[in-house]
């Protein structure tokens, strides 16, 4: 379950993907549309997973982010910024494809060990909603095949893809995003 805090952020979460996709070279400058996100949790519970699906263009974007406390040793090319959340102080966000916490989370997911977390919205330390998902997980997997073990996963070193990009990326075991709304879709995230 992700505990999330009625908080301000600044810069907000849409300012930091605008960020994060105008400086990349895959990405794009333009306007954006935020189509929604999932998390993950963190099994140490330290670190906050959100992947964000965004419309730029043509294209809907897989942004996968890690908040963490303090800076992670050695990612300056994932470091995206911070912003200050006025319940847990000073966050560095990262590009969750750059951050082992984010890519074991991608992997435990294809090997069916791991949902997308239940959202609990807290004000201070009170429970206040139950939030529903604005995007929806579910692994799909060919006739015949069957999902991989985290093993071979996370310590065989068996490949698997996480989108940057949704529409493109296919395999034979696929975690596949639906949303709904004005820009309602669905597209694969991660397979292998």
């Amino acid at each position: 379950m992700a505990i999330i805090h009625r908080a301000d952020l600044s810069p907000t979460k849409p300012e930091i993907l605008h960020s994060f996709l105008s400086d990349r070279s895959w990405g794009d400058g333009g306007e954006i549309t935020v189509l929604g996100a999932y998390r993950f949790d963190d099994p140490t519970g330290e670190v906050g997973v959100e992947c964000h699906l965004v419309q730029a263009g043509d294209s809907v974007f897989h942004l996968p982010l890690t908040y963490r406390a303090a800076p992670l040793d050695d990612a300056e090319d994932a470091f995206v910024g911070t912003m200050q959340h006025s319940v847990l102080g000073e966050r560095f966000v990262y590009d969750g494809l750059g951050d082992e916490v984010a890519i074991d989370c991608f992997a435990r997911a294809l090997a069916g060990e791991q949902q997308q977390a239940e959202l609990d919205v807290y004000d201070g330390e009170t429970l206040v909603e139950h939030r529903p998902q604005s995007v929806l997980l579910h692994l799909e997997t060919d006739e015949g095949e069957e999902a991989p073990s985290l093993t071979a996963l996370m310590e065989d070193g068996e490949p698997f893809t996480v989108a940057r990009t949704v529409g493109g990326l296919d395999g034979a075991v696929r975690l596949v995003a639906t949303w709904s709304g004005e820009h309602a879709g669905s597209g694969v995230v991660a397979s292998c």
